[in-house]
């Protein structure tokens, strides 16, 4: 499947309230799906929860098999569509909670889990970091996930790219203040991989945080296909064609010219 229609929804989930949330999810998929048809929805980092949960994350998390993956499942069933967003993943040890991505295919199943490997300071008092890098098969090509601050590592997205992720969706939750450096690492994450990125921000305010939205979609040359301005709530709806991957990565050779034996700094710990 080459034209895949993207929509992403950068929404202001509200704090603490998981009901909430996922029934706003399920209005926007509706009201999207009715208008038109959409093969895959990218929702933010965290947006059934909220960022800045604190301590209630221990309460808030949810199981893979829980309701909340349950309720979007049905939501992806109803609707024939795809669902990519970010959720607190509670482990069979409860303590053990990861911010995660999770995307549901369009038969209710789960195609592909991503935990954020990178976390912030404030982060690991809360959540594991991930360690495991690997895209996700749906009905219309290889799909990567990049939570959070894993969009600042290059070396999530070129990892993803070199197993075969034709799109990077970039489920976020970037601050107002890093703004720039959201829209910078979007661009060179496409342009770098030669690939579709489909990056999407959450907007509102919490306690200490105001996020600053800029959700966007850019093509493996650099292009943007489509773009929120600003930092309210909206849909992002782009149509993407895959196949244009494999012809900028033949006319880039950003991939066939590495030479890992240069970067093996790169992987060492300190």
């Amino acid at each position: 499947m080459g034209k895949v229609t993207l929509a992403l929804v950068q929404m202001s989930p509200t704090l603490n309230q998981i009901e909430r949330n996922l029934a706003a999810m399920a209005r926007t998929v509706e009201q999207t799906s009715a208008a038109q048809k959409i093969d895959l929805f990218v929702f933010p980092e965290l947006c059934t929860t909220g960022y800045e949960c604190g301590v209630r994350f221990g309460e808030l998390a949810d199981r893979l098999d829980g309701r909340t993956v349950e309720t979007v499942a049905e939501l992806a069933t109803r609707w024939d569509t795809c669902i990519a967003f970010g959720m607190a993943e509670r482990q069979k040890m409860e303590s053990v909670i990861y911010s995660s991505g999770v995307l549901v295919d369009a038969q209710g199943e789960v195609a592909l889990v991503q935990q954020e490997v990178h976390l912030k300071a404030e982060q690991r008092l809360t959540f594991r970091p991930g360690f495991k890098l690997a895209p996700g098969k749906t009905r219309f090509g290889q799909v990567g996930l990049l939570v959070g601050w894993d969009l600042a590592f290059p070396e999530v997205a070129r990892a993803l790219a070199l197993d075969g992720a034709e799109l990077l969706c970039v489920l976020g939750s970037w601050e107002r203040p890093h703004a720039h450096a959201w829209r910078s690492l979007v661009f060179a994450r496409a342009y770098e991989n030669a690939v579709h990125v489909a990056a999407c921000n959450r907007v509102g305010t919490e306690p200490t945080y105001a996020f600053c939205g800029e959700s966007m979609v850019v093509g493996p040359t650099g292009a943007v296909q489509g773009r929120a301005d600003g930092a309210e709530p909206a849909v992002v709806v782009a149509t993407v064609d895959l196949d244009e991957v494999r012809a900028a990565q033949e006319d880039t050779q950003l991939l066939q010219a590495r030479q890992p034996r240069s970067y093996r700094q790169i992987v060492k710990m300190y």
